[in-house]
């Protein structure tokens, strides 16, 4: 009997597996102008959606927002304080160069344990999408009902903007509802997170960094490169940068990092456990040790600003008369677009230098870190395995569920797969790829959230 019930366990975590390959395989990949997008791969991708779960598609109801983003609505006996299940399923473009198996191959290499899925989507966003559906397909199986209104909210665009997150919560706004739950991509499971914890530790999203492009400008006269002024536009704009750069953000202890280090500190040992549980007494000691440890714990207590794009002339043998840089910042909680903008502007100390604020976005609310809510996925994650410890964080990516701050005091941020650093430094880069046994047990996840509603 146990045999028998083994055997069925890994037919149905083959099936799903396929599953999950086959939509891999769409390469829904976004793009930041909307004409240069294969809308056709979209459209492709929820038609094989409906054919892949006919019993979520026959039970839910399901409407297009913004033409592309899918809204699905579980109807339950209560339409109070509905649950919100998010994920998108645009990814990053990608080619074959540099990867070891080609991005929309969905190929799995490796036995038991080790076997691995590779491919463009699988940890940001596609493996959580599909984890969901896999969920809500097995418990309309089994017979559940929900006790109040599920919603699946499906972003067509978030790599590029998210305004299928928008137009999604301008619809369920005008409809007067306000969910009490909402649960979109973030942290995830990882190990050795902070040093004295020997737990894989839940990384739960309590809030996410303001994400905001700056763009600095230099404008001169021009002329031949072989006669240079002393300053030129390019280095004019070269030394704003490194004066920007050699002068970091000052660090802070949000109350979302304070819990956080407590959590880890009464659940580690060594000589900093001790340090953990008293973030106010030892913040120096911490925002020193956390700026150094590396650049995510580092991410986590200041606001952090990369030159991301560069331009100046059009010829190599032409001076710029105008040369700019674009840089995107992530504003911690706790601090403003306007803060970080004074800071940068004393940094540079040149008022030659043109600065501009582009697509300006505030830190999110930070969410309850204890209530019924929290502990409802606190619960989840405990159902797939009991040694993982949960502790809330500061996201510092952004994500659609920003979006769902305005009508929602309860939003996370964490995806239920395991991810090592090696697998988290794949996110939009190449060979991203992921533990098959994880994604299965992420499914397990959200049954377990499903049916505890």
């Amino acid at each position: 009997m146990v045999e028998a019930q083994s055997e069925r366990q890994l037919l149905d975590a083959s099936t799903s597996v396929a599953r999950l390959q086959q939509l891999i395989r769409i390469p829904t990949m976004s793009r930041s102008d909307p004409a240069d997008t294969d809308w056709a791969a979209f459209d492709r991708f929820r038609a094989l959606l409906a054919e892949l779960y006919p019993l979520t598609h026959a039970t839910l109801e399901l409407e297009l927002i913004a033409g592309h983003s899918m809204l699905f609505r579980w109807r339950g006996a209560s339409d109070a304080a509905p649950m919100v299940l998010m994920a998108h399923y645009d990814v990053v473009a990608a080619t074959a160069e540099g990867w070891t198996h080609p991005p929309f191959d969905a190929v799995t290499v490796g036995d038991g344990p080790d076997r691995m899925i590779w491919g463009r989507g699988t940890l940001d966003d596609k493996g959580a999408l599909v984890a969901i559906m896999e969920a809500v397909e097995a418990q309309i199986d089994a017979g559940f009902s929900p006790a109040n209104d599920i919603y699946l909210s499906f972003g067509h665009d978030e790599e590029t903007g998210g305004s299928g997150a928008v137009a999604t919560v301008e619809t369920l706004r005008a409809r007067g509802i306000r969910p009490g739950l909402v649960l979109d991509e973030g942290g995830a499971i990882v190990r050795g997170v902070l040093p004295g914890l020997t737990r894989p530790s839940a990384m739960i999203g309590v809030s996410e960094k303001g994400i905001t492009h700056l763009t600095l400008s230099v404008e001169q006269q021009g002329g031949h490169a072989s006669t240079p002024p002393r300053m030129t536009a390019t280095l004019r704009l070269a030394r704003a940068i490194t004066r920007m750069h050699a002068r970091p953000f000052r660090g802070s202890i949000n109350p979302a990092i304070a819990e956080m280090l407590r959590t880890v500190g009464a659940n580690s040992s060594g000589a900093l456990s001790a340090v953990f549980r008293h973030p106010r007494l030892f913040r120096p000691l911490l925002l020193a040790a956390l700026g150094r440890m590396s650049d995510e714990t580092n991410a986590l207590v200041r606001t952090t600003a990369a030159v991301t794009q560069l331009s100046g002339s059009m010829a190599h043998n032409a001076l710029a008369e105008r040369a700019v840089a674009t840089v995107n910042v992530r504003v911690a909680v706790g601090s403003s677009v306007a803060e970080m903008v004074r800071h940068v502007r004393r940094a540079i100390h040149d008022p030659l230098v043109q600065i501009d604020v582009q697509d300006a976005s505030e830190p999110s609310p930070v969410s309850p870190m204890s209530g019924a809510e929290w502990q409802s996925i606190v619960d989840a994650i405990a159902a797939i395995d009991s040694e993982v410890l949960a502790t809330p964080y500061v996201q510092t990516g952004a994500s659609d569920s920003r979006r769902f701050t305005a009508i929602c005091d309860a939003v996370y941020r964490f995806t239920p797969f395991e991810m090592t650093a090696e697998q988290r430094a794949t996110l939009h880069a190449a060979n991203e790829h992921m533990h098959v046994d994880t994604w299965v047990r992420g499914i397990g996840f959200y049954r377990h959230l499903i049916a505890a509603r």
